[in-house]
């Protein structure tokens, strides 16, 4: 039996410390959102005491409610009730830095050396392809466990490629929360701890508003300026806004958002979609790959950086804004029943974006398929790591294009 980490001495509450032992998670916590909260558990619950247990379960509740990434909202949480806004910051980033970094950097060699690593490139797209099979499945087991959630999927599947459109997805994700509170009726939440953090409820009240206010306003700022960087915010911070379901489910809304407007070549998409399986972190740092092989008129480095961060704020907004009222909030039930039907649309997009782009992008033979297959079967039933399927479906695309 694997014997738990022992505990470590009791560690200082500066910001400081905290970004060392997220920059630390940041560059060796492979495996995705899943894996992540394994990461966090070992670390923070066992090893360094900072919460319970149960107060941990409980913050996962809360940031599995919470639109957007869970685990980096996880590690914002903590780092705020460990080192306040400081340490919130301190851990997002030590925690996101890292892949951030790689991605960027792995879109300038892209735009410098593309035609070189065309083999590779397909192999990269291939492999995305599997990551979301093993996405979908793993998530309808979990979040379409009755007939009316696996009927709600499908018409939400359907929904979303007969009007590929960012809007569209919104108007599926909000049908399916008003059918979950009037027809599911989810088991009442256990009782838990409540996981403590410095925020008085008029500062979570003032994190609320200009999170609402942002995501109104910037589509109103975008579309009377015109200005590049503008827009760039608006479409950035509305996924980051609205994603439900892990950072898997973010694919759908940045496809339609920057490869169906012509921001970004499908071919380089999902080509970034592949590298960020192998890089450890935050799948959100996908973001900041798009924004270095986007042209918005700003050196690509500082456009991913800006995309990074904007696509993060909500997450921060809401972490610091629901905090002081999430004891109350997750007992309702109607929200809860609107969030499971939610969960079950999301897994709905997640299989409309795994035929179009990717199966449609990638697959263009028995080749590839056979490649996608041996890759899935490699994250499933292998348990294999996904940097290193990564990096041998990579190698097995290189090898079929010569």
């Amino acid at each position: 039996m694997k014997q738990p980490p022992a505990p470590l001495p009791r560690d200082d509450r500066s910001p400081w410390a905290v970004f060392l032992v997220f920059l630390r998670l940041g560059l060796t916590s492979f495996g995705g959102p899943i894996a992540h909260l394994g990461y966090f558990r070992d670390e923070f619950v066992l090893r360094r005491q900072w919460l319970s247990e149960r107060a941990y379960a409980d913050l996962i509740g809360l940031c599995q409610f919470l639109p957007g990434p869970a685990s980096s909202q996880i590690g914002i949480a903590l780092g705020l009730g460990r080192a306040g806004y400081g340490g919130a910051l301190a851990a997002w980033l030590g925690f996101t830095l890292p892949s951030a970094i790689a991605l960027i950097l792995f879109a300038s060699l892209l735009a410098s050396h593309g035609n070189l690593a065309a083999g590779a490139l397909m192999g990269l797209k291939v492999v995305a392809v599997a990551v979301v099979a093993q996405a979908v499945w793993g998530m309808a087991r979990t979040l379409c466990p009755d007939r009316l959630r696996v009927t709600m999927m499908a018409v939400a599947t359907a929904a979303v490629l007969l009007m590929s459109s960012y809007w569209g997805q919104l108007l599926v994700l909000l049908g399916a929360g008003v059918v979950g509170m009037l027809l599911i009726r989810p088991e009442q939440i256990a009782e838990s701890d409540s996981a403590t953090a410095p925020v008085s409820r008029t500062a979570g009240m003032l994190a609320l508003t200009l999170f609402f206010s942002l995501l109104l306003l910037l589509p109103l700022l975008a579309a009377l300026q015109q200005e590049p960087l503008l827009v760039v915010a608006d479409t950035f911070y509305r996924v980051g806004s609205l994603v439900f379901g892990g950072g898997h489910v973010v694919l759908p809304l940045l496809q339609a958002e920057t490869v169906d407007t012509g921001w970004v070549d499908v071919e380089v998409f999902l080509a970034g979609y592949g590298a960020t399986q192998a890089v450890p972190g935050p799948l959100f740092t996908f973001s900041a790959f798009l924004g270095a092989a986007m042209d918005t008129g700003l050196p690509g480095w500082l456009n991913g950086l800006f995309c990074l961060v904007v696509v993060f704020l909500p997450s921060f907004l809401l972490v610091i804004g629901v905090m002081p009222f999430w004891d109350q909030l997750r007992r309702r039930q109607r929200i809860r029943s609107a969030l499971a039907g939610v969960n079950a649309a999301v897994v709905g997009l997640l299989l409309a974006a795994l035929y179009q782009p990717m199966w449609t992008t990638a697959i263009r033979g028995p080749a590839d398929f056979v490649l996608a297959l041996a890759a899935l079967v490699a994250l499933v039933f292998w348990k294999r790591p996904p940097w290193l399927v990564v990096l041998a479906t990579a190698a097995g695309g290189w090898a079929l294009s010569l």
